[in-house]
């Protein structure tokens, strides 16, 4: 009989199981697919096992990254512009797996596996790093006297590999961990739709913990110790680190897949296209779309038409021979929610702050470098030799750099999970990522075309010997790329409109909330 009324009580949209317990609204499930109740899964007691996972994992990655440049050009010999190209093309790459690994995520796998696949490739090629700065026939060859001779074909290779493989892994974990965390608050609850935003702050909290830890002491260990001990930990802390996640799977809550949001971008784009003739009507109620209940059957909000690119709301004029369910109806004709969500892309105001914040870094670090190279250049080392001065000269535009990360990324991860439609959360997550990849990607050309450009007088901005160099004038050019963008994003985000969610969806589900309430007073009532 408690079966049958659980049964019962999700298909009548009251959300309560037996006892009175409730499920959840947002349309959460377990591993197999069946529905959750909200007091045994999600909330802060899942989000626990995913930011503690954060904070090792994030120890891991910076445990290789924070001293890369370092390895490079110490250990495998490489000169400067070679390490740095070397270290911003593996970065670009950490940065655009995640739009394979969220596609794979919304299209087939979920999240959930995709980052348990994902994790099992970042784990195999920490553990190819580690073997090769620790076995002798995997290490490059030291120095003799001046002499330093090139990693060799294989060294290079299962170096690079583990990296490469590192970034792999990397696509199938990095977009889908924080979406998995956010899944863990209901956003039909107000109560855990309000926890979500703190979710983020705690997870940015422990991303900087775990930096912090690795750009202090493993580097250390990596310079004064051996690297691999440097590299032995990081691993260890990914091992941990993915048994923690493993350990709360009992109290995740899931989101199915739902297809792939490229195909229904595309859907939209190309019946925009065919009907690129039609006129848009004035009133959007002559558009099409759906009724309320096949909205708020599936957890779903509908979306209210908006002006903004007006050109795609022709995907939604009703002008399809064949009625709707033909094949060709449903590749011509689209409903307004899926016109709008194709149109989303943006908590623009922080991220805003976050680019501002970014042009005082650089100019601040052009000022430091600038004051360091006049005072080498008095002390006779242009020519070489080591400056003795304290780390603690940097520490203002490390400062500066944390602040805007502080704004940029914390803003930018819930812009793009807050506006990205419920299909496309992971997708969401992996857009905010890819800029950084394309910027990697960008700042290897820039660095290469600066060097080129400016070496043809025989003074390279950026050389082997920094003394010898102007870096100063690269970070002054940066800090005018950075103002560029600045201006850039006020444009757009000027004439961005944020994601229109119907009210007339919100209103149905407060229905449903009230006759959750009604069903509990019925059945906390003494029978007569």
């Amino acid at each position: 009989m408690a079966v049958a009324n659980q049964s019962l009580a999700v298909e009548d949209g009251t959300g309560t199981g037996a006892g009175g317990q409730e499920y959840t609204q947002d349309g959460s499930v377990d591993l197999r697919g069946n529905p959750v109740l909200r007091s045994k899964r999600g909330g802060w007691t899942a989000c626990t096992f995913i930011v503690v996972y954060e904070l090792f994992e994030r120890m891991a990655y910076y445990g290789i990254a924070a001293n890369l440049f370092i390895y490079l050009t110490d250990k495998m010999h490489q000169g400067t512009v070679e390490a740095s190209n070397n270290v911003t093309n593996w970065s670009g790459t950490v940065f655009l797996t995640p739009l394979l690994g969220a596609y794979v995520a919304d299209a087939y796998l979920g999240r959930y596996w995709t980052f348990v696949v994902g994790s099992a490739i970042y784990l195999m090629g920490m553990l190819l790093l580690t073997l090769s700065v620790s076995v002798g026939a995997l290490k490059p060859p030291e120095c003799v006297g001046k002499v330093c001779p090139p990693a060799s074909a294989l060294q290079a290779g299962v170096y690079f590999g583990g990296l490469y493989i590192i970034a792999l892994g990397n696509g199938g974990t990095k977009p889908n961990i924080s979406t998995i965390g956010a899944d863990q608050f209901d956003d039909f609850d107000a109560r855990e739709k309000s926890h979500k935003l703190s979710f983020f702050n705690w997870w940015m909290f422990t991303i900087f913990v775990g930096i912090l830890f690795s750009s202090t002491v493993l580097v250390y260990l990596q310079d004064n110790v051996s690297w691999s001990v440097g590299y032995g930990i990081p691993t260890l802390g990914l091992i941990a680190s993915i048994a923690i996640f493993l350990a709360g799977t009992p109290v995740y809550r899931h989101k199915l897949p739902q297809g792939s949001a490229f195909t229904r971008m595309g859907k939209v784009v190309g019946a925009a296209l065919r009907k690129w003739r039609l006129p848009v009507p004035a009133d959007a109620k002559e558009l099409h779309e759906l009724e309320l209940e096949a909205y708020t059957k599936k957890h779903k909000f509908r979306m209210d038409s908006t002006n903004s690119m007006r050109f795609l709301n022709k995907a939604a004029v009703k002008d399809v021979v064949g009625g709707s369910s033909s094949a060709v109806a449903k590749w011509s004709l689209c409903t307004v929610t899926e016109v709008e969500e194709t149109k989303q892309i943006s908590l623009l105001t922080r991220m805003g702050i976050g680019l501002l914040v970014q042009v005082l870094t650089m100019g601040t670090a052009s000022l430091i470098e600038s004051q360091r190279l006049s005072y080498a250049r008095s002390h006779g080392l242009q020519t070489g030799g080591k400056l003795r001065l304290s780390i603690f000269v940097l520490l203002p535009q490390f400062v500066l750099m944390g602040l805007a990360d502080a704004f940029l990324v914390v803003g930018k991860i819930e812009f793009f999970y807050d506006q990205a439609p419920e299909s496309m959360k992971s997708l969401g997550t992996a857009l905010s990522l890819t800029a950084y990849g394309v910027g990697n990607v960008l700042s290897s050309f820039i660095l290469s075309l600066v060097t080129r450009v400016t070496g043809r007088r025989g003074s390279p901005w950026v050389a082997d010997n920094l003394n010898a160099a102007h870096l100063d004038y690269y970070y002054a050019f940066l800090t005018l790329l950075a103002a560029a963008n600045c201006v850039v994003f006020a444009v757009l985000a000027h004439r961005y409109k944020y994601r229109a969610e119907s009210t007339d969806t919100i209103d149905v589900d407060m229905d449903v909330q009230a006759k959750r309430e009604a069903a509990k007073k019925i059945h906390s009532e003494p029978m007569a």
